[in-house]
């Protein structure tokens, strides 16, 4: 925001920002001490530290930290690639956000959407000068993450990649385990699953499906039903089984977008949830969380997650490049009111 005291531009507005030489001329002193005062650096004495900060809050002076960093020749910078349309991805940022400042780093974001694909989001990330990249659940090939990673450190989140690079993941076949364990402990025996494709994450989630179920003793009612990303995906999946001659009594979703989907087309076809199908979701997200959601889910440990990545990427800009690492911690399920006994027990 302008101040009174800000110098005029010459067509008189004052959307010039304010330089550090300005604060000096405001106060009679020399742009080097009012640096050394502002930046506490030995020399100017406390009056004068008194008099520079009061000066430059009084004109609503802020330095640019951006050259700064230069003239250190580090920028202190993570990028972090996100899919913007997942909510999963969104509180991953938030504890990045928390583990970054823990090591005295600051994140600049770069977003995938519909229309920005991730060559985009990396580019910008690049053009920012930032240190070290962590990507959230990348689709870009093995050969696109190798040149990558001989540019800067590259840290992935979320999925193994093939590439020799660092990989912080939840071990997904075993969240998908758990979640149909906990099916089978309420005596469900038709345990679908909703899947996403062909992908590494997809595939590992779809792969736990299958070996809890074979486990269980349940090989011949296995059912994999394809499905997607988001809700619309899960109310695709919702209306193929409320189709098939028998519908499923409990049914394990790729993520919580693709369940609430499935929640939300059983209900309007007048299938209660969990009365007639148990639905389990991924992620824990936000939206699992909701209490008109109530959502049972697998839980990834987003802020065990987010310090894994940003001490990986730390280590690896103050002490040197390594052998890659892949750190898989142990997901966990999260029961609320969407699962319940199966109607026929």
């Amino acid at each position: 925001m302008a101040t009174r005291d800000q110098p005029l531009d010459a067509d008189g507005t004052r959307a010039r920002r304010l330089r550090l030489e300005d604060v000096a001329a405001a106060i009679g002193m020399s742009p080097s001490s009012v640096s050394l005062a502002l930046s506490d650096r030995p020399g100017p004495s406390e009056e004068t530290r008194r008099r520079v900060r009061e000066a430059a809050d009084r004109l609503g002076y802020r330095p640019d930290r951006t050259a700064r960093l230069l003239a250190r020749r580090r920028t202190r910078l993570l990028g972090v690639m996100l899919d913007i349309r997942s909510p999963f991805h969104a509180e991953l940022v938030e504890d990045l956000h928390q583990a970054s400042e823990g090591r005295g780093y600051d994140l600049v974001l770069s977003t995938v959407t519909a229309g920005r694909d991730e060559r985009r989001a990396v580019d910008a990330l690049l053009d920012f000068r930032c240190e070290a990249v962590i990507l959230l659940g990348p689709a870009v090939s093995v050969s696109q993450l190798g040149a990558l990673s001989r540019q800067l450190p590259v840290v992935v989140i979320g999925k193994q990649t093939g590439a020799d690079i660092d990989v912080v993941r939840a071990a997904d076949d075993l969240g998908v385990a758990q979640a149909v364990d906990h099916l089978v402990g309420l005596r469900h025996r038709d345990i679908a699953f909703v899947d996403a494709g062909k992908g590494p994450i997809a595939s590992l989630r779809r792969r736990g499906y299958r070996t809890a179920m074979r486990r269980n003793g349940l090989t011949g009612s296995v059912r994999v039903v394809p499905g997607g990303l988001d809700e619309r995906a899960g109310a695709q999946a919702a209306h193929a089984l409320l189709e098939s001659p028998e519908l499923p009594t409990a049914v394990v979703a790729y993520n919580d977008m693709c369940a609430v989907g499935l929640q939300d087309a059983f209900s309007r076809a007048g299938v209660g949830v969990p009365e007639q199908v148990s639905i389990v979701g991924y992620d824990n997200s936000t939206l699992a969380r909701l209490a008109h959601i109530d959502l049972t889910s697998v839980d990834q440990d987003a802020e065990q997650l987010a310090a894994h990545a940003v001490q990986v990427a730390a280590d690896r800009l103050e002490n040197g490049r390594g052998a890659a690492e892949e750190f898989v911690l142990t997901p966990h399920l999260v029961v609320r009111g969407s699962t319940g006994p199966a109607a026929t027990a």
